[in-house]
């Protein structure tokens, strides 16, 4: 994934997950109203952000490795 200059808020990233929602393996869901339910510094807005922007065009190996690095994220906040 390439890198953004841009700061994504807390709304962006829900529009984005929202996009993404019917791509998204369906344990994860609660997992992102948890997440939705705090603060979280930019940074890792901007992580989460990226890794789901576009997620559903990424190749099944891409998702993968996406959908890891979002488990590990959602479970650690």
């Amino acid at each position: 994934m390439s890198e953004c200059k841009l700061n994504h808020s807390q709304g962006d990233v829900r529009n984005k997950y929202e996009s993404q929602e019917a791509f998204l393996p369906d344990d994860m869901k609660p997992l992102f109203e948890q997440f939705f339910s705090k603060e979280h510094t930019q940074d890792l807005l901007n992580e989460v952000f990226h890794l789901l922007k576009k997620y559903d065009l990424a190749s099944e190996e891409d998702r993968i490795e996406r959908s890891n690095r979002l488990y590990m994220v959602l479970n650690n906040v």
